[in-house]
């Protein structure tokens, strides 16, 4: 899974856990990183062992552009970076015969990662998670603020015209801050208005730019 940050990566690796009724293992690429010779290839055995013994399972490696960097990228690690790559194409190789044990990837930066890890039978399927389209942005906001105390005909379909670029974890810090606002105004009857919106729309900005967008196409 690739795309700009906030949109839902991660959130879709563990819905596909939930929806399947698997264990699920999230690494985070950066703490298997270790700086005791041999330390991190034996977290990356580690890991897989469990999900062997676990199985049906789903390994989960978010940030994988900081353990699985093109050979030869990471000058100053020491040879570390390449160790565990090595590593972790040995195990994804050694799971072709176990059976249920999935492996899914997460990254905002698929130009870095190295070929032989997207080769086939490997990681494999590349899918790009875009941001929200005006629609998905309007079920976003909804879902947020479902239990928030909001007034009287709150238009939710404009805020989703207002927010292009917004990311999910852009329009929750929106909510967050509307609901910041609204409690500064009243903190004894708390009531979320259009107002207070517009007026985090002014602190909390989209943080993908058509440039990114560009890039990513």
């Amino acid at each position: 899974l690739y795309g700009p940050p906030g949109c839902g990566k991660t959130l879709i690796a563990k819905a596909l856990a939930k929806e399947c009724g698997v264990n699920f293992i999230t690494v985070r690429g950066p703490e298997i990183l270790s700086k005791w010779v041999g330390e991190s290839e034996k977290a990356i055995r580690e890991i897989f062992r469990k999900a062997k013994a676990s199985s049906p399972c789903i390994i989960f490696l978010d940030e994988i552009d900081s353990i699985a960097r093109v050979r030869g990228d990471m000058y100053t690690d020491y040879g570390v970076g390449d160790r565990v790559l090595s590593q972790l194409l040995t195990e994804i190789d050694s799971t072709s015969n176990v059976g249920d044990v999935f492996i899914i990837g997460a990254t905002n930066r698929p130009d870095v990662l190295d070929p032989s890890l997207l080769r086939p039978g490997r990681l494999d399927l590349l899918i790009y998670v875009p941001p929200p389209d005006e629609k998905g942005r309007r079920e976003i906001l909804e879902k947020l603020t479902a239990k928030m105390p909001k007034e009287e005909g709150l238009d939710l379909g404009e805020l989703a015209k207002l927010t292009k670029g917004y990311s999910g974890a852009d329009l929750e810090a929106l909510c967050r801050e509307a609901g910041i606002l609204a409690m500064k105004r009243d903190e004894n009857n708390v009531i979320i208005k259009n107002k207070d919106f517009l007026e985090a729309m002014k602190k909390i900005k989209p943080s993908i730019s058509d440039e990114v967008l560009v890039w990513y196409e």
